[in-house]
């Protein structure tokens, strides 16, 4: 299926990508594509991550592991997943987005920015079937995936894919609708201040950024906080989820979205006097 083939459940629009957070997931398609076709195999879940996939995905794990086989075989081959992260789709991937769900209320819009192949609003969606979730990404060969995986997992009641960037999906662009959620998730997009800047606008008041972040997630909370707040963002928080169910458990900033922060107004043109037209 391409882009142009999209069904009714699916939000279309412009692409292009930064800025923006398109910049992010993988390297151009040609550079990742690996030397022999994937195996299915690769894909398979580990017997020593099984308590952990079946705690996280209860009776949808065999939804999960569908997904897992798109990943490490169609996802590889166009560019959305490295070769060498086929063999860690579990551990790396499904299980450390799937343990975000625990900071999800029940029943909540849930927008996936910089989506990518998927991660983590796929996974979220499939672990949580309560969810409605919306998939933002710019680039028309990642939503082409993105549509094709929705529509073969059976997800489409549940979730719709957005073709642009968050500031189209936030403020409406070429006759769109704005949107907006309950919770914005992001993993590996941006720094936590630019990454702010594009996810808040599509939270509704007292909602909330999930940005999945690792080692970084203390320092860039120490170095942005003061730009998350401008941008009417409450005090960042470190939420470790999964504990005692993944190993190590998945680092989450959460930012409660506290004041609605307008877009800045372009700053008025300086004329003289002289230079204004009059009428008469």
């Amino acid at each position: 299926m391409t882009h142009d083939d999209i069904t009714a459940d699916t939000v279309t629009g412009p692409g292009g990508t930064p800025p923006g957070p398109s910049a992010v997931q993988s390297a151009d398609a040609e550079s990742t594509r690996p030397d022999t076709a994937p195996s299915p195999a690769d894909a398979a879940l580990p017997p020593e991550l099984a308590p952990a996939a079946l705690t996280l995905f209860g009776d949808r794990l065999d939804l999960a592991a569908a997904y897992a086989e798109l990943l490490a075989t169609d996802g590889v081959v166009r560019g959305l997943i490295g070769p060498r992260e086929a063999p860690r789709i579990w551990d790396r991937h499904m299980l450390n987005c799937a343990a975000v769900a625990e900071r999800i209320p029940s029943g909540a819009t849930v927008l996936d920015v910089g989506s990518g192949a998927g991660l983590p609003g796929l996974v979220l969606a499939i672990a949580r079937p309560d969810l409605t979730v919306t998939l933002i990404e710019p680039l028309a060969r990642r939503t082409s995936f993105l549509i094709e995986v929705v529509e073969r997992l059976g997800l489409a009641k549940s979730v719709r894919v957005f073709r642009g960037r968050a500031d189209e999906a936030a403020t409406g662009s070429s006759g769109r609708d704005p949107i907006s959620g309950d919770v914005v998730t992001a993993r590996a997009v941006a720094p936590l201040d630019r990454l702010a800047g594009w996810s808040l606008p599509l939270a509704v008041r007292g909602g909330r950024l999930l940005a999945l972040k690792g080692s970084s997630a203390a320092a860039e909370i120490e170095e942005h906080a003061e730009v998350v707040a401008r941008l009417g963002g409450g005090e960042p928080t470190v939420h470790l989820c999964g504990v005692g169910v993944i190993d190590p458990p998945a680092t989450v900033v959460e930012i409660v979205r506290e004041r609605m922060v307008g877009p800045a107004r372009p700053a008025a043109s300086k004329r003289s006097r002289a230079g204004r037209s009059r009428r008469r």
